[in-house]
């Protein structure tokens, strides 16, 4: 997922958006960057407005849809794996559906519908441009779990550096409310338009105020603690709940705890990446565990019973008399549970049974061997349990 921008970023919006503001933000990036409008455009414009045009329509097929709105939220781009647009899969197909359920069957209409979907942008819209809403820069940290943590689940107590609102101004910039001044080029909106005529009719353009920096506002006596940002740094714990099933390298998002925005803006979200530590004695894939154990022929030949370590504790295994090097043993339900929202059921913990055979035997030992070895028990017999085994274990090679 290297490169990709968060979504809500991408359509400029902050978590607590409604489903309207999604879709309505949407629908702007979709009128200015759809491909049609660059035709004249040289050929880097026409590339860009294409990957805007499809990165815009992907963040609106995640963060239209409620399930998968929840998912992205909690694990970012990993909990977009394997459902459509955010896991890679995005094709024409999702897109066309995208436009006709924002746009309706029509699509875009250049020859005729165009012009009325930016009146509800231009100047006659009877809307005014809301003042600019900073959102703070989230923060990337990551958390050792064990097996027997990720197991369970667990909370974590994660100590960050982060900005957090000055406590000298309340998060203002200045002491005095009266310093703050509504920007005279703006009018407080952050925001300047201009009304221009294209070949498609009249469109408007709007860009950051140049006087106040989309703020709305001018700070004349600025707070000298913070430099007017309204920002302190703070080192602060945070604590944070880690699910049953997770993996190494998934990322949990927890809303809210990265940086403050500026001037009372949107926080940023604490991003979480998981590590997992080395199990001394098992290995994961997924769901199941592996465990390798080895015994010496004579329990091979008479049967004996190991011990198994679980996540839960120790577990007592019959190995059954006859037993050959390389058999598998299936403790069921003893791995991982699946974590939330990708799958369902606990994996399973594989026991893989070697045999060992001493290199170096004494001389009665060698007498006693000799003995044995043109006796029928002794001697290969690859019935059909033996030599399914058997062919099982050519076959990893």
């Amino acid at each position: 997922m290297a490169g990709k921008r968060d979504y809500y970023e991408v359509l400029g919006v902050t978590k607590s958006a409604t489903a309207d503001e999604i879709k309505s933000a949407y629908r702007k990036l979709a009128l200015k960057w759809h491909p049609d409008r660059w035709v004249n455009g040289s050929d880097a414009e026409k590339k860009t407005a294409e990957e805007n045009f499809k990165e815009a329509a992907e963040a609106y097929s995640v963060l239209s849809d409620p399930d998968k709105k929840a998912r992205y939220d909690q694990f970012g781009f990993a909990g977009t794996e394997n459902m459509g647009a955010g896991g890679g899969g995005f094709t024409d197909m999702d897109l066309n559906d995208i436009l006709r359920s924002v746009f309706g069957e029509g699509g875009f209409n250049f020859g005729g519908g165009f012009g009325d979907f930016f009146r509800g942008f231009g100047a006659g819209s009877s809307g005014a441009s809301q003042q600019r809403v900073y959102r703070g820069r989230d923060i990337r940290t990551s958390v050792k779990l064990t097996l027997e943590e990720i197991a369970k689940g667990c909370t974590k107590q994660v100590t960050i550096e982060r900005n957090r609102a000055c406590s000298e101004c309340g998060g203002r910039g200045t002491k005095n409310a009266s310093d703050v001044k509504t920007c005279p080029q703006c009018n407080g909106s952050g925001y300047v338009r201009r009304v221009s005529s294209t070949l498609f009719g009249q469109t408007v353009t709007q860009s950051v105020c140049p006087q106040c920096g989309g703020d709305g506002h001018i700070i004349s006596n600025p707070c000298r603690r913070c430099n007017g940002t309204g920002l302190e740094r703070k080192k602060e714990t945070v604590t944070v709940k880690i699910p049953a099933g997770v993996e190494d390298g998934m990322q949990i998002t927890v809303s809210g705890e990265g940086h403050a925005g500026m001037h009372g803006g949107v926080n940023g979200d604490l991003l979480i990446v998981v590590k997992e530590e080395p199990h001394k004695n098992l290995l994961r894939n997924g769901k199941n565990l592996f465990y390798t154990t080895i015994i010496s022929v004579m329990d091979a030949m008479l049967g004996t019973e190991i011990s198994v370590p679980c996540l839960d504790g120790n577990y007592k295994v019959k190995v059954e008399p006859g037993t050959q090097s390389g058999t598998v043993v299936k403790l069921r339900g003893k791995g991982l549970p699946a974590v939330q929202g990708y799958g369902s059921g606990t994996g399973d913990l594989y026991v893989k049974i070697l045999v060992w055979i001493p290199r170096r035997l004494s001389r009665s030992e060698k007498e006693m061997f000799e003995s044995l070895r043109n006796d029928s028990s002794f001697t290969p017999d690859l019935s059909r349990e033996d030599k399914a085994l058997f062919d099982k274990e050519k076959n990893i090679f």
